[in-house]
Protein backbone atom coordinates (compact mmCIF):
# COMPACT_ATOMS: atom_id res chain seq x y z
CA UNK A 1 0.00 0.00 0.00
CA UNK A 2 1.72 3.30 -0.67
CA UNK A 3 2.23 5.78 1.72
CA UNK A 4 1.14 9.23 1.69
CA UNK A 5 0.86 12.52 4.38
CA UNK A 6 -0.82 10.43 6.57
CA UNK A 7 0.35 7.21 6.54
CA UNK A 8 4.63 7.03 6.26
CA UNK A 9 7.47 5.65 7.90
CA UNK A 10 8.59 7.08 11.02
CA UNK A 11 12.09 8.07 9.78
CA UNK A 12 10.29 11.02 7.72
CA UNK A 13 8.38 12.61 10.92
CA UNK A 14 10.85 14.93 11.60
CA UNK A 15 11.55 16.15 7.98
CA UNK A 16 11.01 19.34 6.24
CA UNK A 17 6.67 19.18 4.92
CA UNK A 18 8.41 19.49 1.73
CA UNK A 19 11.57 16.85 2.33
CA UNK A 20 8.94 14.51 3.91
CA UNK A 21 6.60 14.95 0.48
CA UNK A 22 9.33 14.81 -2.00
CA UNK A 23 10.72 11.66 0.26
CA UNK A 24 7.00 10.05 0.59
CA UNK A 25 7.28 10.45 -3.76
CA UNK A 26 10.22 9.05 -4.28
CA UNK A 27 10.19 5.97 -1.95
CA UNK A 28 6.76 4.80 -3.35
CA UNK A 29 7.90 5.23 -6.85
CA UNK A 30 11.05 2.74 -5.38
CA UNK A 31 8.38 0.59 -4.34
CA UNK A 32 6.25 0.53 -7.71
CA UNK A 33 10.24 -0.40 -8.96
CA UNK A 34 10.88 -3.51 -6.82
CA UNK A 35 12.90 -2.08 -4.12
CA UNK A 36 12.25 -3.14 -0.83
CA UNK A 37 10.72 -0.72 1.82
CA UNK A 38 14.08 -0.95 3.86
CA UNK A 39 16.50 -0.01 0.87
CA UNK A 40 13.75 2.60 -0.38
CA UNK A 41 13.43 4.70 3.03
CA UNK A 42 16.98 5.36 3.38
CA UNK A 43 17.51 5.92 -0.42
CA UNK A 44 14.42 8.23 -0.52
CA UNK A 45 15.60 10.01 2.34
CA UNK A 46 18.89 11.72 0.79
CA UNK A 47 17.70 11.82 -2.20
CA UNK A 48 15.00 13.85 -0.96
CA UNK A 49 17.40 16.17 1.24
CA UNK A 50 19.56 16.36 -1.93
CA UNK A 51 16.44 17.44 -4.19
CA UNK A 52 15.22 20.48 -1.23
CA UNK A 53 18.95 21.84 -1.56
CA UNK A 54 18.80 21.84 -5.49
CA UNK A 55 14.85 23.05 -5.87
CA UNK A 56 13.66 26.21 -6.66
CA UNK A 57 10.99 27.87 -4.23
CA UNK A 58 8.50 27.41 -7.02
CA UNK A 59 9.08 23.42 -7.05
CA UNK A 60 9.24 23.42 -3.13
CA UNK A 61 5.46 24.68 -2.71
CA UNK A 62 4.67 22.25 -5.52
CA UNK A 63 5.60 19.71 -3.75
CA UNK A 64 3.94 21.10 -0.65
CA UNK A 65 0.90 21.14 -1.95
CA UNK A 66 1.01 17.42 -3.51
CA UNK A 67 -2.30 15.62 -2.31
CA UNK A 68 -2.37 12.67 -1.13
CA UNK A 69 -3.77 10.91 -4.19
CA UNK A 70 -0.83 12.44 -6.12
CA UNK A 71 1.78 11.06 -3.55
CA UNK A 72 -0.10 7.26 -4.15
CA UNK A 73 -0.15 7.60 -7.80
CA UNK A 74 2.34 6.62 -10.05
CA UNK A 75 2.70 8.16 -13.99
CA UNK A 76 4.37 4.91 -16.04
CA UNK A 77 6.64 7.19 -17.49
CA UNK A 78 7.91 8.05 -14.13
CA UNK A 79 8.76 4.31 -13.47
CA UNK A 80 12.83 4.54 -14.41
CA UNK A 81 13.24 0.65 -14.30
CA UNK A 82 10.02 -0.09 -15.76
CA UNK A 83 9.22 -2.65 -13.63
CA UNK A 84 12.54 -4.63 -13.82
CA UNK A 85 13.39 -4.81 -10.51
CA UNK A 86 16.32 -7.49 -11.62
CA UNK A 87 18.03 -4.11 -12.39
CA UNK A 88 18.38 -3.16 -9.20
CA UNK A 89 21.26 -5.26 -8.66
CA UNK A 90 23.24 -4.41 -12.05
CA UNK A 91 26.05 -2.14 -12.51
CA UNK A 92 25.69 1.83 -13.46
CA UNK A 93 27.67 1.97 -16.81
CA UNK A 94 28.66 5.72 -17.95
CA UNK A 95 28.20 5.62 -21.82
CA UNK A 96 28.93 8.44 -24.46
CA UNK A 97 25.77 9.83 -25.52
CA UNK A 98 24.61 12.08 -28.17
CA UNK A 99 23.84 14.89 -25.90
CA UNK A 100 26.65 14.02 -23.52
CA UNK A 101 27.36 11.32 -21.19
CA UNK A 102 24.27 9.02 -19.90
CA UNK A 103 24.13 7.07 -16.80
CA UNK A 104 22.55 3.46 -17.59
CA UNK A 105 21.83 0.45 -15.40
CA UNK A 106 23.16 -2.93 -17.11
CA UNK A 107 20.71 -4.14 -19.59
CA UNK A 108 17.87 -1.16 -19.37
CA UNK A 109 16.24 -0.26 -22.20
CA UNK A 110 16.87 3.39 -21.90
CA UNK A 111 19.48 5.82 -19.12
CA UNK A 112 17.86 7.24 -15.90
CA UNK A 113 20.28 10.24 -16.53
CA UNK A 114 22.10 12.49 -19.14
CA UNK A 115 24.61 14.81 -18.64
CA UNK A 116 26.74 17.45 -20.79
CA UNK A 117 29.86 16.65 -18.55
CA UNK A 118 31.09 13.43 -18.05
CA UNK A 119 32.11 13.69 -14.79
CA UNK A 120 28.32 14.91 -13.41
CA UNK A 121 27.60 11.37 -14.92
CA UNK A 122 30.06 9.48 -12.95
CA UNK A 123 29.36 11.41 -10.19
CA UNK A 124 25.42 10.44 -10.74
CA UNK A 125 26.28 6.44 -11.45
CA UNK A 126 28.69 6.35 -8.39
CA UNK A 127 25.35 8.02 -6.09
CA UNK A 128 23.30 5.51 -7.52
CA UNK A 129 25.73 2.58 -7.62
CA UNK A 130 26.66 3.56 -3.54
CA UNK A 131 23.10 3.59 -3.20
CA UNK A 132 22.03 -0.03 -4.64
CA UNK A 133 25.19 -1.57 -3.47
CA UNK A 134 26.59 -2.23 -6.93
CA UNK A 135 29.30 -0.78 -9.28
CA UNK A 136 29.87 1.32 -11.39
CA UNK A 137 31.54 1.05 -15.09
CA UNK A 138 33.06 3.81 -16.62
CA UNK A 139 33.17 3.85 -20.47
CA UNK A 140 35.31 5.84 -22.75
CA UNK A 141 33.58 7.61 -26.16
CA UNK A 142 34.49 4.56 -28.26
CA UNK A 143 32.62 2.51 -25.92
CA UNK A 144 35.75 0.86 -24.00
CA UNK A 145 36.39 0.40 -20.54
CA UNK A 146 37.92 3.26 -18.96
CA UNK A 147 37.81 2.13 -15.00
CA UNK A 148 35.19 -0.04 -12.66
CA UNK A 149 34.38 1.39 -9.40
CA UNK A 150 32.59 -1.41 -6.99
CA UNK A 151 30.37 -0.42 -4.14
CA UNK A 152 29.30 -3.93 -3.09
CA UNK A 153 28.74 -4.08 0.57
CA UNK A 154 28.60 0.40 0.46
CA UNK A 155 32.23 -0.38 0.59
CA UNK A 156 34.00 1.83 -2.23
Amino acid sequence: MPWDSNDYPSSFKNLDTAVRKKAIDIANAMIDEGYEEGRAIPIATEQAKEWYDNADEKEINRVKQMSDSELKGRDPEDQQYENRPELLDKGEHVVSHEDGWAVQAEDAKQPSNVYEKKEDAVERAEEIAQNKGTQVVIHKRDGNIQDKISYKNNEK
